[in-house]
């Protein structure tokens, strides 16, 4: 199977592994909840927050796929910014998924104040997040503007709409304190990250230069990998 194809396949999985394990999961606690209410969702959904877990988990797998071939068609330094964001965005989503998982472990013992901390925390995996995206949506933005686009102008819309967002979203929600505005609210979990997975799809598809090219060295040259027309 040519790269490409594989790289348009992981990307469609990543988005879809990462909102599967949310219809898992439901809807948490949210942040006016008590920690005796966090701590009774957690013992009733113990099954729930495991199997979402389950599924994040291989998620990460789709994604190194994901990042490592999109990575490969992009340009020096271009290329090693948005990888690197890519690296953080599953490194942080490992973190928040240990979290979960551990409040959902003992949950018979687990003490209201302690419940409603972790789950806080937990929670700050939205906001936190955007740095990772911006990091990933800058470059590819960048690369589809100018008067010579190595991308197509088209994936830079998609980009600049996400990346608008996402940037807003950063201050909007780490400052958040209820509601649609509050960490890991619905402006992370469904406006964020519905722009970002139309984008990872987007990206997905418009890296059109088959991935199974031959890679140049990392610093050798600075001219573009990918065409927009091609």
């Amino acid at each position: 199977m040519r790269s490409a194809m594989v790289l348009r396949i992981s990307a469609v999985a990543v988005v879809v592994l990462f909102f599967a394990g949310g219809v898992v999961l439901g809807q948490p606690p949210a942040g006016v909840a008590s920690g005796q209410e966090v701590a009774g969702w957690f013992a009733a959904h113990g099954w729930q927050v495991r199997a979402a877990v389950w599924l994040w988990t291989v998620e990460a797998l789709a994604s190194a796929i994901f990042l490592g071939l999109a990575r490969n068609q992009l340009p020096v330094p271009h290329r090693d910014v948005f990888f690197v964001g890519g690296v953080t965005f599953v490194a942080e989503q490992a973190v928040s998924t240990w979290i979960l998982a551990g409040l959902s472990w003992h949950s018979a013992q687990l003490q209201p104040e302690t419940a409603r901390t972790l789950l806080d925390v937990a929670s700050f995996f939205g906001p936190v997040l955007n740095g990772s995206t911006l990091a990933m949506l800058a470059p590819v933005v960048l690369l589809s503007w100018g008067k010579h686009p190595v991308l197509p102008r088209w994936l830079g819309v998609v980009g600049a709409v996400a990346l608008v967002e996402q940037a807003v979203e950063s201050v909007v929600t780490i400052f958040g304190e209820s509601g649609f505005t509050e960490p890991g609210g619905a402006m992370n979990l469904q406006l964020g990250a519905a722009l970002v997975s139309i984008w990872f799809i987007c990206v997905g598809f418009g890296l059109t230069r088959a991935s199974d090219a031959e890679p140049r060295p990392v610093g050798e040259g600075a001219g573009p990998a990918v065409s927009a027309t091609g």
